[in-house]
């Protein structure tokens, strides 16, 4: 069975799950290169086609977590006004969560395309047959996305919380046996996530995605260097799970530059003379402190509430590292797991796994091992863009070997191989990697590569056979999605990629699911003695991981970055002659 899952709005993009498992998965940002693109996802829901090697003719049925309404709608599949109108009469919530799919819309060749389209638009039209289109709830994807890939066959709880989605901020949820029961929703007056973002506006970014920034520089400020009062007016509170406190957040405006939401929150302004009067490092920490000390609360309460042992969690605020590793360190739950790609940009995939499930006699409950289910290219497609554009390259027989060696000469080696990771962190398959035993290369990167803001943290990569030599409570953290303690004995060996809070955002790597990225650690260890690799995304601040060899080029001649490992070549700047 082909589920293809869409999602439109804040990091659109699309998914494709076969036989309950995500096969391919791909946000738009990286294809036209506009960061949190929020429209068309024309080329990814292409590319989950073509990885998956079928035609809109195979798909059994379409999950999407966006309004029906939406004009989009109409344009990506080509469906006329009455269609659509069919479409959403016959999507009744509470129906599909009861006996599964209940609309089912009839694709055939329009005699002329919606009203205002371009003839060179092409729609993904499935011909001569009824294709099944299903509206699945924001917070619902979400649900699923973290549940079906949790491995949790036993009864679990189900976490999840962001600004808002279908009018929803945060939402608790119980699996179990394969089907996701809501047991409480809340509106946007109970929403962590505009809390948090009311704060990183006030600190002038975007709201998002400066929400990571917020988070890095929190560790910088005193916590109490104000009251609380200060920003707890802007916080929702909860108490056994009930919205004790209201926030009346005011009329946010959303604005829509170059295909990418951005969003004004009234009372920013007012918090920008608390930010001005009190210092950003600590009107930051504070209001990481404040997240932390109520999400844990309310978690612990439903915890407690269902005396339940696993829980399951997505949604933008568990993207927050550090909240996930309150979670885990406090021991408020056995068995914890976190989808990686938390936030919007997983809710296609949790689409297409919701709908799967609901159609499947034997739904598929299981652990995720790793999360490349982006586009990949071989060594003959690579080396002919290099011929194209007349590059200096050389081929390398053991390109981990290689590799290892420059870094441990101290070299910036861009990584570009196989699948590309989907979600918001780079995995090992589209990186930038540096050397780090010295405090500096985080200053280095940070000026030189990624130009940003120098208190910005950089995360290791490290082989997963080390990892309890450097860290204390591990568990298997393989996408960077949980902050850890690291033991200060080792933190001096690996500077670059503490934070000064002492603290690191880890990629455990396995052997057997990263094999080429495992042994380019594990030898960079050999000759260093610490397996550990500082690794960050293949990009500079402002634009989109990189997904094709083209982009990895250009970002590789745009920035200080030494060599380039593109498949089984590389590219150093300083030669200028090809061979191979």
């Amino acid at each position: 069975m082909n589920i293809l899952g869409v999602h439109l709005g804040h990091d659109s993009g699309a998914a494709l799950v076969r036989d309950g498992y995500v096969v391919a998965d791909a946000s738009e940002e990286r294809f036209n290169h506009i960061k949190h693109y929020g429209s068309y996802p024309f080329e990814s829901l292409q590319f989950c086609l073509t990885q998956g090697k079928i035609d809109m003719v195979d798909i059994d049925a379409i999950a999407i977590s966006t309004y029906l309404q939406d004009p989009a709608i109409k344009i990506l599949f080509g469906l006329s006004a009455d269609e659509v109108n069919e479409l959403v009469a016959n999507n009744d919530q509470l129906k599909i969560l009861s006996i599964g799919i209940k609309s089912k819309i009839k694709s055939r060749v329009l005699k002329r395309m919606p009203e205002g389209t371009p003839l060179y638009v092409r729609p993904f039209k499935r011909r001569g047959r009824e294709i099944p289109i299903v509206k699945v709830d924001h917070h619902l994807a979400h649900a699923a996305s973290a549940y079906y890939t949790s491995g949790f066959t036993s009864d679990c709880l189900i976490i999840t919380s962001d600004g808002m989605g279908d009018d929803i901020s945060t939402a608790v949820w119980k699996g179990k046996n394969g089907k996701i029961t809501p047991l409480a929703r809340y509106n946007p007056s109970g929403s962590f996530g505009w809390f948090y973002g009311l704060v990183t506006e006030a600190l002038d970014w975007w709201v998002g995605e400066g929400e990571g920034k917020t988070m890095g520089l929190a560790p910088y400020g005193n916590p109490e260097a104000f009251p609380d009062e200060i920003l707890t007016k802007y916080m929702p509170e909860y108490e056994n799970g009930n919205l004790k406190k209201k926030v009346d957040f005011g009329k946010i405006e959303q604005l829509v530059l170059m295909g990418a939401y951005h969003w004004h929150f009234p009372a920013s302004v007012e918090l920008k003379e608390v930010v001005d009067r009190y210092g950003r490092e600590n009107v930051a920490a504070k209001v990481q402190k404040l997240l932390e000390q109520e999400m844990k609360k309310f978690v612990g309460d439903w915890v407690h509430r269902e005396k339940a042992t696993r829980l399951a969690t997505a949604g933008g605020v568990f993207l927050n590292v550090k909240l996930n590793q309150k979670i885990v360190e406090e021991g408020i739950v056995e068995h914890y797991r976190i989808f990686p790609g938390a936030g919007d940009s997983g809710l296609a995939a949790g689409s297409a796994l919701y709908l799967y499930n609901q159609l499947s006699k034997v739904p598929v409950i299981s652990p995720i091992q790793d999360i490349h289910w982006g586009p990949a290219y071989s060594d003959e497609e690579i080396e002919a863009v290099l011929k194209e554009r007349n590059l200096p390259y050389k081929k390398v027989d053991d390109i981990a070997e290689k590799c290892a060696q420059l870094l441990a000469e101290g070299k910036i080696v861009g990584w570009f191989q196989g699948r590309m990771e989907c979600g918001p962190r780079a995995l090992g398959s589209r990186s930038i990697l540096f050397d780090p035993r010295k405090a500096e290369n985080k200053d280095i990167i940070n000026a030189r590569v990624k130009f940003r803001e120098p208190f910005r943290p950089f995360c290791p990569s490290m082989t997963y056979e080390c990892v309890s030599d450097y860290l204390y409570h591990t568990r298997d953290e393989r996408f960077m999605i949980t902050a850890y303690r690291v033991k200060p004995e080792k933190a001096k060996e690996i500077p670059a990629v503490v934070h000064v809070d002492g603290t690191c955002r880890p990629q455990f790597v396995h052997r057997d699911t990263h094999p080429l990225y495992w042994r380019l650690l594990h030898r960079f260890g050999e000759l260093t003695g610490v397996p550990v690799i500082l690794n960050t995304s293949f990009n500079i601040k402002g634009d989109p991981i990189v997904c094709t060899p083209r982009d990895a080029i250009k970002c590789f001649y745009d920035t200080g970055i030494d060599h380039l490992a593109l498949g089984s070549f590389l590219l150093n700047k300083n030669e200028h002659s090809r061979s191979s």
